[in-house]
């Protein structure tokens, strides 16, 4: 098999855990997970959400590392060199455009993150009631040019880090954001643990009750286990491409998984205990971020500055999965259509800047555009989410366990032999047989057919 050896590769093992983690975790950890724990019963949600990471995440998770590190070459060139015969590189295709599509209205809402971290620094967020957070956010949301004016300086940050390279831009940023992010996540845990309403938000989270596990929770569950782990995008598969020979497959991708699952859980220790103590439902839903939350702090001794770390927080949750998400274009851009790395990131910031200006006008001015009743912004949410990212896993998945050659297999997992690996035959059997039934499932459900 034909591999780039002048390829760049992720100078250090820290550099690999710190990309990988950092492409994982985004808002669907910080914003998602909370709202789908609370709405789908707390403990309930989260023990059926750690049994479909270690039944198909992990394992998935595990075929996009081998496949990118196999080949070290972008997720189009990837599935050309391993199956060179039949039209398999398209799925490199699904992978590029559900990228682009994601990394356009993603960036929209990074931009209101961005909006609100300035509003706590100035003190704009300092109001006195839930329905005034709620008229500031219809009021910001709903404005001109406001919300695009923060998708642009979000991409532009964006653009900074990823034309810089592997190692300078990604995984030099990675390596100061992760830890930043963890430390940031520790300081609002143990606050949150010394609430009034601590008790009652953990047992909440922790204590599950078995009876409320239907098929409504197992679904979301599947959902949340599946896109927490960026899985079907490519960004996994892309980020492996930089892997050195001596990369642990299966380590480095537990090891992922578990940081990234970690990362969730963390965000439910914070967020629980806090709408507890404060009376707040714990099925807020979406507008928990920017509504309900800042209201919470704004209650607290110090809630400018605990507003501003929140924030802060979602911000470097953001970047971290934005970067990774235009690595999966510009790979495709520098390999395969022979452009220089400056022009492929110009072009991929220029095309998702003027799809996130669709996205960030479709609140607005474009609110009237809409396709079955959905605006832009949740067409690019839509489409990309529940279409292209499922298909693009399910595919993954079967190639890996149908297709791809045992003796490669073995090799990308053993480093050639050289460390042992116990759960080659359990990772093989969940590719053939568990994931598929569970991204089926999660495929039929997100289009309301089960």
């Amino acid at each position: 098999m034909l591999q780039n050896d002048n390829r760049a590769q992720f100078s250090t093992r820290l550099g690999v855990i710190a990309t990988t983690v950092g492409s994982a975790v985004g808002l669907g950890n910080i914003w998602r997970f909370p709202y789908e724990a609370g709405t789908h019963g707390g403990g309930a949600f989260l023990i059926t959400y750690l049994c479909f990471i270690f039944a198909f995440g992990i394992p998935i998770l595990c075929a996009e590392f081998m496949i990118g590190r196999g080949t070290h070459s972008n997720i189009f060139g990837a599935f050309r060199q391993l199956r060179s015969s039949g039209k398999w590189h398209w799925v490199g295709y699904i992978g590029i455009v559900a990228s682009i599509m994601i990394l356009s209205f993603y960036s929209v809402v990074a931009g209101w993150t961005l909006e609100y971290l300035y509003q706590s620094i100035t003190g704009a967020l300092n109001l006195n009631s839930q329905e005034a957070y709620h008229a500031q956010f219809q009021q910001f949301s709903t404005h001109p040019w406001r919300p695009l004016l923060w998708t642009i300086l979000f991409l532009i940050v964006n653009f900074v880090i990823v034309i810089r390279g592997v190692q300078k831009g990604i995984e030099r940023m990675s390596n100061i954001m992760m830890p930043i992010l963890f430390l940031i996540l520790i300081i609002f845990c143990v606050n949150s643990l010394l609430m009034p309403g601590a008790k009652e938000g953990l047992e909440f989270l922790f204590s599950p009750d078995f009876s409320k596990i239907d098929s409504s929770v197992m679904v979301s569950a599947m959902g949340q286990a599946f896109f927490s782990l960026s899985l079907g995008l490519g960004t996994m598969m892309t980020y492996a491409s930089y892997f050195s020979k001596e990369t642990h497959i299966v380590k480095s991708a537990t090891i992922t998984a578990c940081l990234d699952t970690t990362v969730a859980i963390l965000s439910g220790v914070i967020i629980f205990p806090a709408v507890f103590t404060f009376g707040v439902s714990p099925t807020q839903g979406p507008a928990l971020v920017f509504e309900v939350l800042p209201n919470i702090f704004n209650q607290l001794p110090g809630g400018s500055l605990w507003s501003i770390l929140f924030f802060f927080l979602l911000f470097i949750a953001s970047l971290s999965s934005t970067i990774s998400m235009s690595e999966v274009s510009i790979a495709y851009f520098t390999e395969e259509k022979k452009m220089s790395r400056n022009k492929a990131t110009i072009l991929n910031t220029a095309i998702a800047l003027i799809f996130g200006t669709l996205c960030a006008l479709s609140f607005n001015c474009l609110d009237n555009i809409t396709i079955a009743g959905m605006t832009i912004f949740s067409i690019f949410d839509y489409v990309s989410s529940n279409i292209l990212l499922p298909a693009g896993g399910m595919f993954i998945s079967f190639f890996a366990g149908w297709l791809l050659d045992r003796s490669f297999i073995h090799n990308q997992l053993t480093n050639n032999g050289s460390v042992k690996v116990r759960v080659t035959k359990a990772i093989i059997f969940s590719l053939k047989y568990v994931a598929p039934t569970g991204i089926i499932l999660v495929f039929l459900s997100s289009l309301k057919l089960i």
